[in-house]
């Protein structure tokens, strides 16, 4: 029954989601908005499909439990308020007011291909970390352990990547020149939810403090 859940929660944010960007784009040939839904629900089937054999997973993705941290609350909510208005403006510049001219097919198409991208690399990270909560806390009554395979050898947070990767997908989806401020800012969000995360199992997380010295990067190899 989870599962099922899961999936129709996705596909009813899709649907409200790209709602919200027809309305903004004031009109229903929004090329764009095609695109983006397209693109979102081809997502949100990889997401079904790649957790729907992991029950553990599913519930704690879902019923959140005990220890999230209060900034991570915050940056949540921040995160959840940005993206509505990266889709306002998306609508409202490439679709009713075109202060963004010339569509292209080759950009939009692009976008959905990086978005794609970055969600393949977000649910391999998912999949190869049981432990992968939607919110920052230790998950102490699941014996909650350092992952320290797959992507884990590379960077210490690979899923944050694929999030960063498919937020940059967007401006490109919609072809808005303006959604790429409020993008921008949500790619910041998750920088400082990346380095708290981290912060917190360097303090918390036992084992996490010497993994951290062997997989020395956050997000990107040689440089975080």
């Amino acid at each position: 029954m989870e599962k099922i859940k899961l999936l129709i929660k996705g596909l009813i944010t899709n649907v409200i989601f790209t709602a919200i960007l027809f309305i903004c784009a004031g009109r229903i040939d929004y090329i764009q908005g095609w695109i983006f839904l397209s693109g979102n629900v081809l997502t949100t089937l990889m997401n079904f499909f790649t957790i729907r054999k992991n029950r553990e997973l599913i519930n704690e993705r879902s019923n959140l439990g005990e220890g999230i941290k209060s900034w991570d609350k915050l940056l949540l909510g921040l995160s959840a308020m940005i993206y509505l208005i990266i889709i306002v403006i998306s609508g409202l510049d490439s679709g009713r007011f075109l202060w963004t001219k010339n569509f292209s097919w080759i950009i939009s198409i692009s976008g959905v291909v990086i978005m794609i991208i970055g969600q393949i690399l977000f649910l391999t990270a998912r999949s190869q970390n049981n432990f992968f909560s939607s919110v920052v806390r230790i998950q102490r009554e699941r014996g909650h352990v350092v992952c320290d395979t797959g992507l884990y050898k590379t960077v210490r947070h690979p899923g944050y990547l694929g999030m960063i990767l498919s937020l940059v997908g967007l401006p490109l989806i919609t072809t808005s020149i303006w959604s790429i401020i409020p993008t921008l800012i949500a790619i910041i969000l998750l920088l400082i939810r990346t380095s708290l995360e981290d912060k917190t199992l360097k303090m918390e997380l036992d084992g996490y403090v010497e993994y951290s010295k062997k997989t020395r990067y956050k997000l990107i190899p040689l440089i975080w």
